[in-house]
């Protein structure tokens, strides 16, 4: 009996092991889960109690604006607010001063109040929601038997219901901000980038080609356009809250020169440093990249939870090479190079200067923000 009970105990432990990493994990996305639930349910009662004629678009619009953090709950709720009133005037001012009984007459009304919406909606993506809004103002009185302007007044009261309700969750009910999921995304982008640093000069002792190169830094485009994204939520956070928090524009502009920075490492690495170079620099290269790339993972999670890192071991790998680069031109050895490897050689020179200077910038902005945390 105990072996049979034993037994499927441990046929249980395997899967809530799995169980629990997966919600540690995604953590974020379990919080997002709660919100959502929570801002259904609350719109829902909130709209029995209050007799909207059509509780599904209140329900609906709490859903859609409840995001994944409330910098992206603030812009969504905005936006869809601002098409859904300026749609819904439209639309409505013209299904009421427009006969539209006949079904050609209400074919010209669609027309007329869905084609500059439409326009409208693609010039200035804040009023996507509303070609959508002016459908449901000229449509719903065909099921409701309202009148036009009525149905606008209640499209309008059912947005600002589902979307008022989507927001006090997302202040109260377990917050996520965009602030936190900001730096969250420029750590996984830092190591993301010293993953990168250390393949593109591993280059200069063994070829990697053009397609390699590409696969290397495929990741970093897509990491910096969500934190893009993220840092325009923040910025909105900021304002919402009245908070002090550091800006993470600065850091975003840093981290893109340093993508900068593996791109022309990138191109000198595409061809292996000529043989005499390699033997000669290869040690101080190797340091280089191990330093530097330590440096940024080490920066990374200064962001989240650790002091800010020291430069001294990539500084002092850098004077190393540049002491062996200097030997090498005195000894003439550069001379008899062809003049595409001494641009690879001194292109690689530049960009890693170019990448201390950003370190160094990196190393600052670390050391304000871990003061500020501080503080806090």
């Amino acid at each position: 009996m105990n072996a049979i009970i034993t037994s499927f105990s441990n046929s249980l432990s395997k899967p809530w092991r799995w169980l629990t990493a997966a919600m540690l994990s995604r953590r974020v996305e379990l919080r997002l889960a709660v919100r959502v639930t929570v801002a259904t349910l609350l719109t829902y009662a909130l709209s029995l109690l209050l007799h909207v004629p059509q509780v599904l678009w209140t329900v609906l619009t709490a859903v859609v604006m409840s995001q994944l953090s409330l910098g992206k709950s603030l812009k969504t709720t905005v936006d869809y607010f601002i098409g859904t009133l300026g749609g819904a005037v439209y639309s409505g001012l013209i299904a009421a001063f427009t006969p539209h009984d006949a079904e050609l007459e209400f074919m010209t009304v669609l027309a007329v109040s869905i084609g500059p919406l439409a326009f409208l909606a693609a010039v200035k993506p804040q009023f996507s929601a509303a070609p959508f809004t002016a459908v449901m103002v000229l449509l719903a009185p065909t099921i409701t038997h309202v009148p036009p302007l009525e149905s606008a007044f209640f499209r309008v009261i059912e947005v600002a219901l589902g979307g008022a309700v989507a927001l006090f969750v997302s202040f109260f009910v377990l917050p996520s901000r965009a602030h936190h999921l900001g730096i969250e995304a420029a750590a996984n982008m830092l190591q993301l980038m010293a993953g990168a640093l250390r393949r593109l000069l591993a280059g200069c002792a063994a070829p990697l080609d053009v397609a390699t190169v590409g696969k290397i830094q495929g990741d970093i485009g897509p990491a910096m356009s969500r934190l893009e994204i993220i840092a325009d939520e923040a910025r909105r956070e900021r304002v919402a809250y009245f908070s002090s928090e550091p800006d993470l524009k600065p850091l975003l502009r840093l981290l893109l020169r340093v993508r900068h920075d593996l791109v022309i490492i990138g191109r000198a690495a595409v061809a292996p440093l000529p043989d005499g170079f390699r033997a000669r620099l290869a040690p101080s290269i190797a340091r280089i990249a191990e330093s530097a790339a330590r440096f940024l993972e080490e920066s990374g999670d200064a962001l989240v939870r650790r002091p800010a890192p020291s430069l001294v071991e990539f500084e002092a790998a850098l004077n190393a090479y540049e002491a062996e680069i200097a030997a090498l031109r005195q000894e003439g050895l550069t001379r008899s190079l062809p003049i595409e490897a001494l641009e690879r050689l001194f292109g690689l020179a530049f960009a890693l200067e170019q990448l201390h200077q950003d370190l160094k910038e990196l190393a600052r902005w670390s050391a304000d923000f871990a003061q500020a945390q501080a503080r806090r």
